[in-house]
């Protein structure tokens, strides 16, 4: 199955925290903390939305800094994904 976001929705897919600190000491799955960065994964058209002209900036591949607790999860042939509005991205990650 495929994903595909309509309107200025972005799937996102978060990339998982490190399991070891820079001082080389393992965390366990309690203490990590929720990954804040994400590759996208699918990018809807843009157009209208809410009467207002939405030009799609992300693309696919592209990293990105997004919300901790934001957006729609959603989980598809046992991977997780997280549906937001592009206008909820931080940054794209260079």
């Amino acid at each position: 199955m495929k994903l595909r976001p309509l309107a200025d929705r972005v799937v996102l897919k978060k990339i998982e925290a490190e399991e070891t600190t820079a001082g080389g000491i393992i965390l366990t799955s309690a203490t990590k903390e929720k990954p804040q960065i994400a590759e996208v994964m699918a990018v809807g058209p843009g157009g209208m939305v809410d009467g207002k002209e939405i030009t799609m900036y992300v693309n696919v591949g592209d990293k990105v800094m997004c919300p901790r607790y934001g957006g729609a999860e959603i989980k598809l042939d046992g991977v997780e994904y997280t549906v937001v509005r592009q206008s909820d991205i931080m940054a794209v990650v260079e």
